[in-house]
């Protein structure tokens, strides 16, 4: 199979093609004239406007849109002069081929269409993948695949294509933790700042809960806890009301300094991890 993504997609996209693209659908004049507007409007940067002639704009919402508006004819043209299976979203694709022969076949096919649109994949991360056992994986939305054998007495005879979270989502799990559990965040109540990190792992475990092993939010699970410690300047002796109970993320108070010999009431936040339960099952 041949992994890869196209470089610099949302900055390269020529404006008169897509618009081209975007014409053979859509007649309303005043749409398009918006369309036209939102991509002259430019980019602020340290006081200065900078306009391109190519590029959909940056962090907004019609973004991923055009983008796939002008991939579209990737997608179409693909169907006549590819080879294998493609599968994309957004600047992100795969084409799965059952030779190593026809995965170089689609590589070439997947230059030549992407530098007809004006486009080109991303060195770095283009490469042909062996999919076997005991071999290597690829990445792909988030996801690690890897092709691995059942690991129990029932399934030691069953070879399948296992997926879970990449070191670069659980690396970005890690870094928004931290980011939420800050120092300069102590001056909000703790609910709130509970509350933060609760909502985002639980978008995080809901994305990854289709994976194959629960490993992975075991380790998150666990750094979500030592942040939760480190927020309240808990030592490990004073930590043994931080634990998961009954599905829920009880996380204890230090004593106040008027009251050194008392506890104040635990807090509770909903389980961080709600997805890990039924990765298991």
């Amino acid at each position: 199979m041949v992994e890869t993504d196209i470089a610099s997609c949302f900055e390269a996209i020529p404006h008169a093609r897509l618009m081209a693209a975007v014409e053979e659908r859509i007649v309303d004049r005043h749409l398009l004239k918006l369309l036209r507007a939102l991509l002259r409007a430019g980019v602020m940067e340290e006081g200065a406007v900078r306009r391109s002639v190519s590029g959909t704009p940056q962090g907004g919402v019609v973004s991923p849109l055009l983008a796939n508006v002008y991939l579209h004819r990737l997608d179409r043209d693909w169907q006549a002069r590819g080879h294998g299976v493609l599968c994309r979203y957004a600047d992100d694709l795969v084409v799965m081929c059952r030779t190593e022969a026809e995965a170089r076949r689609a590589l070439a096919a997947l230059r030549a269409l992407l530098a007809e649109l004006g486009l080109e994949p991303k060195e770095a991360k283009t490469r042909i993948v062996h999919l076997r056992e005991g071999g290597e994986g690829f990445d792909f939305l988030g996801f690690h695949h890897r092709y691995v054998r059942g690991r129990t007495r029932r399934s030691r005879h069953i070879s399948f294509l296992a997926r879970w979270p990449s070191r670069q989502a659980t690396q970005h799990a890690r870094d928004r933790i931290r980011e939420l559990t800050a120092r300069e965040r102590l001056l909000l109540p703790v609910d709130d700042v509970v509350q933060d990190v609760n909502s985002f792992l639980r978008g995080w475990a809901g994305y990854f809960r289709y994976g194959n092993s629960a490993r992975p939010f075991d380790k998150i699970q666990t750094y979500a806890l030592d942040a939760a410690r480190a927020l309240r300047g808990q030592a490990p002796q004073e930590t043994k009301e931080l634990r998961l109970a009954d599905g829920r993320l009880r996380v204890a108070e230090p004593p106040r300094a008027d009251q050194p010999q008392r506890t104040r009431r635990c807090l509770t936040a909903e389980s961080a991890v709600a997805g890990q339960a039924e990765c298991r099952r």
